[in-house]
């Protein structure tokens, strides 16, 4: 029986099948637009969702469907179940004024207590605070609110649901008790008529992107963590109970497997910060990469700081900025790239020390993400982090884990451990090779000096 994963990602949705062996039988992809009406706006229409949806279901095998997708994003419907606006995403900024208004209203130390997390332009509550502010007439007409993935199982299936995965990143959930927060919900004047009923990942086949991503590299249970090189640079681990960062530097979330949790650090620029750079530098992959493999660790003191879009883990601060710092008349292109690469692996030790003060303690690490191609970065990353890094045979990431949860639901396995023991095996192993103590300590005293000077 083919089991399907589909994704519904921020510019596109993939999908693929796999047999109840985990072999990968068919992929598929379409894209959409994003829209950026102003600056800092990013929005999309959920039919452009649901009609790549179709498309890549229609070219993969039929069978049980699992979803995951992009997070935080905000959908908002009227009592015929009918849009009433492009969706809000994850990465649009427009919503500071309201994430201060949620910490003033529920309390900075409570809301962390209660949801795991501290009010971020990302997250679902501050953009329904925005559209109450900004459009109060359609905001009169919301009946109900969704994500972006389960807009599609609407749509598939007629249902109203959402996981508790997925439900965590909208600030409005309870993370310990796995819920909706009344407590929240009244603080914010939002509605919990307009939420939808929430479920187990495994019950409902779907997470959000990052617990899927987790669960199709093997990560169902505390011990090794995720490290995921996509756009944006993830370390994630799993918890045996709920805790939280006392500071709100790190997410906390249910993790997609029942009466488990996680906690996640995320910076935003990492395979990002490698497109950026390699836009700027006009220059083929390969030759940066053997460009930068001649220079030595640490690159004769040149850093990167990868704030090239603010940052989230462990500086929750939209204005921080990216800067290369240290340069010399011998350093060239091929030193900008491993400076780069270097300083992504930095921002990901940053997220992997938040873990450790949870209780997290891996001795390795799997990793994903199209940054996960490049041996020279994993080498560098593997040595940063001080922990040996797995390649998984797939690199279908979070759709891989949506096909898992299929396959939980339909009954092809007993459970999530079950599916991550058939179906999910390592391919390759990375060992550290490389001292970078001295050069992260250095880049730990980055970060202050790059903040915007006060105004006058």
């Amino acid at each position: 029986m083919p089991l399907v994963g589909l994704d519904v990602g921020t510019t596109s949705a993939k999908g693929v099948a796999i047999d109840e062996t985990g072999r990968v039988l068919a992929t598929a992809s379409a894209d959409y637009p994003l829209a950026r009406p102003r600056p800092g706006w990013s929005e999309e229409e959920p039919e452009d969702w649901w009609r790549a949806a179709t498309d890549v279901l229609g070219r993969l095998p039929a069978g049980p469907v699992g979803l995951s997708g992009q997070m935080h994003g905000l959908v908002v419907l009227d009592a015929e179940q009918r849009v009433l606006r492009p969706a809000i995403l994850w990465n649009d900024q427009r919503t500071a004024a309201e994430c201060a208004e949620i910490e003033e209203r529920v309390g900075l130390g409570r809301l962390l207590e209660l949801t795991g997390n501290r009010a971020l332009t990302g997250f679902t509550a501050p953009k329904l605070l925005w559209l109450r502010r900004h459009e109060p007439e359609l905001y009169g007409r919301i009946r109900h609110v969704l994500l972006p993935k389960d807009y599609v199982r609407l749509r598939l299936t007629g249902e109203l649901a959402v996981d508790a995965a997925d439900a965590s990143g909208t600030l409005l959930f309870d993370v310990r008790r796995r819920c909706w927060s009344e407590e929240v919900c009244a603080a914010l004047e939002v509605p919990l008529e307009w939420l939808p009923p929430a479920h187990e990942s495994t019950e409902i086949a779907g997470a959000g992107d990052q617990a899927a991503a987790a669960l199709g590299v093997g990560i169902a249970r505390p011990g090794p963590v995720s490290v995921v090189l996509g756009t944006s640079g993830v370390a994630f681990a799993a918890l045996p109970s709920y805790e939280h960062d006392r500071e709100g530097r790190l997410h906390a979330f249910c993790h997609a497997v029942p009466d488990t949790w996680h906690a996640m650090g995320v910076m935003l620029s990492a395979a990002g910060s490698a497109a950026w750079l390699r836009n700027v530098l006009a220059a083929d992959l390969v030759d940066l990469e053997a460009e930068a493999a001649k220079w030595p660790p640490g690159t004769e003191g040149l850093l990167f700081a990868p704030y090239l879009a603010g940052e989230r883990t462990p500086h929750p601060d939209p204005d921080a900025r990216g800067a290369f710092v240290g340069l010399s008349v011998r350093h060239d292109r091929g030193a900008l790239w491993r400076a780069m690469l270097e300083g992504v692996a930095y921002g990901l030790r940053d997220s992997l020390e938040l873990l450790r003060e949870l209780g997290a303690r891996p001795e390795s690490a799997r990793v994903s993400g199209g940054g996960a191609r490049s041996e020279l970065w994993l080498r560098i990353v593997a040595s940063v982090l001080g922990l040996p890094l797995e390649t998984t045979e797939t690199e279908e990431g979070s759709a891989f884990g949506a096909a898992l949860l299929a396959g939980v639901r339909a009954g092809a396995f007993s459970d999530a451990d079950d599916a991550v023991a058939r179906c999910v095996r390592p391919r390759g192993r990375i060992e550290p090779e490389w001292d970078y103590e001295q050069g992260y300590r250095r880049f730990r005293r980055l970060y202050p000096t790059l903040r915007p000077l006060e105004e006058p």
